[in-house]
């Protein structure tokens, strides 16, 4: 039998399995430990070194090694030294004169290890410590919360109690009927008439001031007021003045003396929409034409459906929608068509309105309602698409009436020249041409309300192809 083979470790090193030498050695160290340089007799691994140096001297080497994490073990040999790293691997004993270098931990420097056992009473006294701490915070945090929740709280109930003193607000000034003045005052705002800005149907408008305020106010004077006693009148008043709405002209006061009769409103400071829509250098974008549709929508929907009373207003046309400094357009002279004579608008005995936009059931004696005041607001909307008046016949004789002739493009598919070089959407053009369109049918059924109309021009709704709209202008 051979001899027994002694497998040894390297100093600083330990077999893994105490007992058995095939186990493989480990590094004694950790973290922070300070090495040293053993030197071993000749000896060579299997592994080949990743660095070799030459240096003149062994302190050389063994400096190179120990400033090298990697460095494990070198090699000296004739000014040459060859570095290795782990793990070196079968290790044995030769007879060349090289002198091994390994990298141990120096005990020496080595502080000795701190007595972890920690006493009962230690650990007791940590735990107690880290229960209260743990307390402490979880009170801290319920305490943050309730603070929290008391805040949001406070806010909330400012905010609702600010909210209905705003509703509260509201409700009393619709509540509040316009101002009653004087004829006095009513000269002196207008520099006893001095400045006409406006004149209609219904009266010559007049800018005054409210000498308080300093704010501008528009003065209609009424012309041809129905016989009718000052009760009736100023009950009139109320209801106007109860109308809010951000697309109505609003009633501010009014003046009753006798046959003296004068309504003051909120000054429009752009003029009325057939100002811009016929002026070619004012002339609104397309997108600006849109929006002004759907906004005079909006007012009417107030008027027939959501104010206290229905008011139908039975003059509809762009002179009477008015512009505020912000182009918002505001619906004027609502409510007016109790108070006036039947023959003081510019159409024959009986007939309110405006030539050319007035309704076909007002030739016939039927029953007014509400889809008068649609069937002028298509012709006010296809004047809005086209820019144009709706009776021009300074036009050739085929393009006089506006309706007729959108009815004629629109059945035959030239729309486009509604609108001529303007660049639009052309499925807005469509829409809004038929929305005017269903609204100026003959017959009354067939318009649509108005809550329909705003659905239609918003494009919430489908609008089926309209049949084609009779034209009553050579009766009126």
């Amino acid at each position: 039998m051979g001899a027994a083979i002694d497998c040894r470790c390297l100093p600083g090193f330990n077999f893994v399995h105490p007992g058995y030498q095939t186990s493989g050695c480990e590094r004694n160290s950790s973290i922070g430990d300070v090495y040293t340089i053993e030197e071993l007799g000749s000896t060579r691994w299997e592994d080949q070194p990743y660095m070799v140096l030459s240096f003149s001297d062994i302190e050389q080497c063994k400096n190179a090694c120990l400033e090298d994490l990697n460095c494990q073990v070198a090699v000296f040999t004739d000014q040459s030294c060859s570095k290795q790293r782990l793990p070196l691997r079968y290790g044995r004993r030769v007879t060349t004169s090289n002198i091994v270098l390994i990298k141990k931990v120096d005990i020496s420097s080595t502080p000795p290890a701190a007595d972890t056992t920690v006493p009962k009473g230690s650990r007791k006294k940590g735990r107690i410590v880290i229960l209260i701490i743990g307390v402490l915070i979880t009170a801290l945090g319920s305490i943050l919360l309730v603070i929290s929740v008391l805040v949001l709280w406070k806010h909330n109930a400012w905010a609702y109690k600010r909210m209905n003193e705003l509703n509260g607000d509201a409700e009393r000034n619709d509540n509040v009927a316009p101002r009653p003045y004087a004829y006095e005052e009513v000269e002196k705002m207008t520099n006893n008439f001095n400045e006409e800005i406006g004149r209609g149907g219904s009266g010559i408008v007049y800018k005054g001031v409210i000498e308080n305020s300093q704010k501008l106010v528009a003065v209609k004077r009424l012309e041809k007021v129905a016989a009718e006693g000052d009760k009736e009148f100023q009950t009139e008043m109320r209801v106007i003045g109860r109308t809010h709405h951000r697309n109505l002209v609003r009633l501010l006061g009014y003046c009753l003396e006798g046959p003296k009769k004068l309504l003051v409103y909120e000054y429009m400071s752009n003029g009325s929409l057939a100002d811009i829509l016929f002026t070619p250098e004012r002339k609104p974008y397309w997108e600006e034409r849109m929006g002004i549709a759907r906004s005079i929508a909006r007012g009417f929907l107030y008027l027939h459906e959501e104010c206290d009373r229905q008011i139908i207003h039975c003059d509809v046309k762009p002179q009477n929608i008015l512009m505020d400094e912000y182009m918002c357009p505001k619906i004027s002279d609502f409510g007016l068509a109790k108070l006036l004579q039947q023959d003081q608008t510019r159409t024959s005995t009986c007939i309110r309105g405006t030539k050319g936009y007035v309704a076909p059931e007002w030739h016939r004696k039927m029953p007014v309602t509400v889809k008068a005041d649609v069937y002028s607001f298509g012709i006010v909307l296809l004047e809005i698409v086209c820019c144009r008046r709706n009776v021009d016949w300074s036009l050739p004789q085929d393009e006089a009436i506006l309706d007729e002739l959108v009815s004629h493009y629109f059945e035959s598919g030239e729309l486009g020249k509604l609108v001529g070089d303007e660049e639009i959407d052309k499925r807005q053009l469509e829409r809004m041409v038929k929305v005017g369109l269903w609204c100026i049918q003959d017959e009354p059924s067939l318009r649509p309300s108005m809550k329909k109309v705003l659905l239609m021009l918003e494009g919430t709704v489908e609008i089926p192809v309209p049949p084609s709209p009779k034209s009553f202008l050579s009766t009126i």
